[in-house]
């Protein structure tokens, strides 16, 4: 790696499910562990139902919260009556990252093969807060991490990374 400085980024963790809690998270731990083991801040932490409002509400505080630049969901993307959380996350998206969803279904694939279609991972730009919609699988996290988001939020990756776009996010809130 470059000789440039590790920047530590601060993130949320949100659990979407109806039968999960802190003491059986397996998703929402997997990401927290990695999350502080590579050195990042763990801002907050919660786990909520599968409620298309619910979910849309914590993430919309977060998203307005300035001591938080990431949000990482885990859950709700399958296909399910009750998988709402695309539903409730694409419409606050003011910037769509297609390329996510495309190198995590690759990235999955190598490990699950054509199950990864039942996945509808997303991510997106809200208020200059990055969120990503990940499967509720410990091993879909674990891939999202390790395969993509671990590099991007490591400010000495190159030759680019989000850490390193983050100040201009804004920057259309700028110009008169």
């Amino acid at each position: 790696m470059p000789d440039r400085p590790f920047i530590p980024v601060r993130f949320a963790v949100l659990t979407v499910s109806d039968t999960r809690t802190r003491n059986d998270d397996r998703s929402g731990d997997t990401l927290s562990e990695r999350i502080t083991k590579a050195g990042h801040i763990l801002a907050d932490r919660q786990i909520i139902g599968d409620d298309r409002a619910a979910i849309a509400d914590v993430v919309k505080a977060w998203c307005a919260d300035e001591t938080i630049d990431v949000v990482l969901t885990t859950g709700g993307t399958g296909f399910t009556g009750r998988d709402v959380t695309p539903e409730a996350l694409e419409p606050m998206f003011e910037k769509r990252m297609d390329g996510f969803s495309a190198i995590f279904h690759r990235v999955s694939f190598e490990k699950i093969g054509t199950s990864t279609v039942q996945s509808r991972a997303t991510a997106g730009l809200c208020n200059q807060t990055f969120i990503f919609v990940l499967p509720g699988s410990p091993g879909a996290c674990r891939d999202a991490w390790d395969g993509i988001l671990e590099k991007q939020f490591d400010y000495r990756q190159m030759p680019c990374n989000f850490v390193e776009i983050m100040p201009r996010l804004d920057e259309h809130l700028k110009r008169t």
